[in-house]
């Protein structure tokens, strides 16, 4: 892994300087008061190579400049029962802090559905997710914990996980594209949890194209994770998945205790959970402030798709050969073609 050096950032700095006055204007929206740190960030993406790493960050300033990203938490996804079923079919929060003050952030990669609404929604909520976490809860945590935090934890819960979902395989190497070119070096580690067999099967074979310093980020746990997370963060900040052995990721519209009482309080992914119901308060608070509530349009914010890294593409491609191997494993009758070709259409 390169160690990224005094030098590498003063070649940075001094190509930055000359870049035009609106990219300088949204990279000071983007790292928040800590601009070296988002250098080395994007140098760390490009492996140390200063050419590389200022053509990326140009490239995703002006990405920024084009879709508007600097507004996006002034674009509420509207009304809030649409909003809502978002929340029911992409399932993902945040939990709360590591001992270390990183923010925790769940994800129900086996339940999330994806099928409420069009691409477009649920690219715009991710990225309002990471924006609102760059701009909202790493500063406050940065604060709270008296150390600048920069980056967070993810607990990705596999549960429900099955060869069906090859159909959202589209929208999750969108998501990750954005992630990868955008906002790089953002997670220090991914922790897997209630990993099936098919989670298992995919990971020997997706694990070796992976670059060498995501490889060393992800770690699968055993069963629900529990043990191992709470050497990281207090039980309060366990996913409620990690908080008991095969709790699974449920949905905020149907998860119950066992006395069958609501849950939605505790579960990160319900749009009842104080994380999003301050993230959706503080949207609408934005938004509110320049227009009439009456005029806040039904309709998605549009952001243009960045082509996938061809790492991505490899690897979504081993994806789907490997799931088509378990197919006829298991029998499954559907071709694959039939399974990964979806259109996502406009409510």
């Amino acid at each position: 892994m390169v160690i990224i050096s005094q030098d590498m950032i003063k070649q940075f700095q001094n190509l930055m300087d000359t870049i035009d006055d609106p990219l300088k204007k949204t990279f000071e929206n983007s790292h928040q008061g800590y601009p070296t740190e988002a250098l080395v960030r994007f140098l760390k993406a490009r492996d140390g190579n200063v050419p590389k790493a200022q053509k990326m960050l140009v490239e995703s300033l002006e990405w920024r400049i084009q879709n508007e990203i600097d507004n996006i938490l002034l674009k509420p996804i509207v009304p809030v029962d649409f909003y809502r079923g978002v929340r029911d079919s992409q399932l993902i929060g945040m939990s709360g802090y590591t001992k270390e003050g990183r923010p925790v952030i769940a994800v129900g990669v086996g339940r999330s559905t994806y099928d409420k609404a069009s691409i477009h929604y649920y690219v715009q909520s991710h990225i309002q997710i990471n924006e609102y976490r760059d701009r909202i809860i790493l500063p406050a945590a940065t604060k709270k914990f008296e150390r600048h935090v920069s980056t967070c934890v993810k607990v990705l819960d596999m549960t429900g996980l099955k060869i069906s979902q090859l159909g959202q395989l589209k929208l999750l190497t969108v998501i990750s594209s954005i992630d990868d070119l955008n906002y790089p070096e953002k997670t220090d580690t991914y922790y897997i949890v209630n990993a099936p067999y098919i989670f298992s099967a995919c990971w020997k074979v997706v694990r070796p194209l992976l670059q060498e310093r995501t490889r060393k980020k992800v770690q699968v746990l055993s069963g629900c994770g529990k043990d191992e997370l709470l050497k990281i963060m207090d039980y309060d900040s366990l996913p409620h998945f990690c908080k008991r052995e095969g709790g699974g990721s449920g949905s905020s519209k149907h998860s119950r205790t066992s006395t069958g009482s609501s849950t939605d309080a505790d579960n990160c992914f319900s749009f009842d959970h104080g994380f999003h119901q301050e993230l959706y308060n503080y949207i609408n608070q934005q938004a509110e402030a320049i227009e009439s509530r009456a005029i806040i349009s039904h309709k998605s914010f549009h952001v243009a798709f960045p082509e996938p890294d061809p790492d991505d593409q490899k690897i979504a491609q081993t994806i789907e050969s490997e799931f088509q191997k378990l197919s006829h494993q298991n029998g499954v009758g559907d071709k694959v073609d039939d399974v990964i070709v979806k259109e996502y259409k406009e409510k």
